[in-house]
């Protein structure tokens, strides 16, 4: 049987297992071992750093429960260090939010107790690539869980924005990104930053629509014990976090106007105060900032400052929508088909010659999501046959927000994030319920999943989904 190193084709690397029990971490070590990876092991997060002071590693699986030094500060003295190696955690459930802790100071990912050889080997793979992708000036894909290229598409204008990413990325000037939901301005923003100069340095990003005010300033800029309700222990921001590297700053045209104005402040002097504290911490931090919004009408209508914008639009970018870039349906159809097939465990689905042309001729309200989305629910639910355009049509709305078809299970007017809450369901339907295979066939995580399926406060239709979710 093969393993899932030998089926993904990845070169073997050099992992460092740590872990203070002798038998967790040579039993890591064997897994690893046994699919080609070089492995050496440590009982201590201190001999860890001594030996990655002297030797070079791709990758360290470490514990965060440690005498002595814990995992989470085992992983802050290696992003401190710049020593360029991904790490991957293990931990018991117990202690998931140290864990996500420690993703915020540069971690890749990390694995609950107990996991599976499969599960182990997949994470140590998916951080080599990176890695390796990094390396070769490349950005990661980190929504998908996987690598891609830095973009895919020759048109003109793919040529154009990927001539403007070689021209920016060697700066450390801030960039404001600009375009259309689900045209890529993340896979943008971290190919930015995976060709800068700061690319073995942390990328910090930031998710500025889910966030209220005060949440908004305390992820930014951190706060100390007691600076409001709730705030029972000091915490680190993100532009702390993202010392020496680079911040994103997703949709940054849904930050509160009092926020904006100290934003203003931390770029025009690379310092702040964090919240409840007299304290000014300085950094070097690189800004990258999308928007899908037209500033310029929300200045005009009050709803975001002018001067921040002229901060922010030091180099301005702009992300075309796929309708711009008919020629590259076709690239792209055929990458993500071939992506849900590696998923799904089959090959890759064939497209009849109508199904490609009603593609190509579609204005694509949802961009490049949307392609994907509609790719996969194809490949999952048309199985056996070549996909046509009859397959397609009834999931597609036409240039007025209508159904082109009376058959059809979308409704009018269907935003982005309600047509992907449609893929996911339709999907786990059709795996009877099983989470596991239905995060699989997505290409998204199984913790991504289930984040999702509560948010959308999903009950099963039957009895039987509740005891077939893994």
């Amino acid at each position: 049987m093969k393993t899932q190193l030998q089926a993904n084709k990845i070169a073997a690397g050099r992992v460092l297992v740590v872990d203070d029990h002798q038998a967790a971490r040579e039993s890591i070590a064997d897994v690893l071992r046994h699919t080609g990876h070089q492995v050496e092991c440590r009982g201590s997060a201190r001999e860890a750093l001594r030996v990655l002071q002297d030797d070079a590693f791709d990758v360290v699986v470490t514990d965060l429960q440690m005498p002595g030094m814990s995992g989470l500060e085992f992983i802050q003295h290696v992003q401190r260090q710049r020593m360029g190696v991904q790490m991957v955690m293990v931990t018991a459930h117990a202690t998931v939010a140290s864990a996500v802790e420690a993703m915020r100071h540069g971690a890749f990912d990390y694995i609950e107790k107990p996991f599976d050889v499969e599960q182990l080997e997949q994470r140590v793979n998916q951080a080599l690539e990176r890695g390796r992708l990094l390396d070769r000036g490349l950005a990661w894909n980190s929504s998908g869980g996987g690598q891609s290229p830095v973009m895919i598409g020759s048109s003109v204008p793919m040529r154009q924005l990927r001539d403007r990413i070689a021209q920016v990325a060697p700066t450390s000037e801030t960039v404001l990104i600009s375009g259309e939901s689900g045209t890529g301005k993340e896979l943008v923003a971290h190919s930015i930053h995976a060709a800068s100069r700061r690319a073995a340095s942390p990328l910090v990003g930031l998710n500025c629509p889910v966030l209220s005010a005060q949440l908004m300033e305390s992820e930014l800029f951190g706060h100390e014990r007691g600076a409001f309700t709730g705030a029972d222990a000091p915490r680190t921001g993100r532009f702390e976090l993202a010392d020496g590297g680079t911040i994103l700053l997703d949709e940054i045209s849904e930050i509160d106007l009092g926020v904006q104005a100290k934003l203003l402040r931390v770029l025009q002097e690379m310092a702040f105060e964090r919240v409840g504290s007299s304290k000014t911490i300085r950094i070097d931090v690189r800004v990258l900032a999308t928007t899908n919004r037209d500033l310029l009408t929300e200045i005009r209508e009050s709803r975001f400052r002018q001067d921040l914008y002229f901060r922010l639009a030091v180099v301005p970018i702009q992300v075309p929508p796929l309708r711009q870039r008919p020629s590259d349906v076709i690239e792209l159809v055929d990458y993500f088909l071939r992506r849900a097939a590696e998923r799904l465990s089959r090959e890759p689905a064939q497209l009849r010659s109508s199904a490609a042309e009603l593609l190509v001729d579609y204005h694509w309200p949802g961009n490049i999501r949307e392609l994907e989305n509609l790719i996969t629910r194809a490949c999952v639910l048309c199985q056996g046959e070549p996909i046509s355009a009859d397959d397609l049509r009834p999931w597609l709305i036409d240039a007025d927000g209508n159904s082109p078809s009376h058959e059809t299970s979308v409704p009018v007017g269907l935003s982005l994030e309600e047509m992907e809450k449609k893929l996911i369901v339709a999907t786990l339907e059709h795996f009877d319920g099983h989470r596991a295979k239905t995060a699989q066939a997505l290409g998204i995580g199984l913790r991504t999943l289930s984040g999702k399926l509560k948010a959308y406060g999903y009950a099963p239709r039957t009895k039987s989904f509740a005891h077939a979710e893994c």
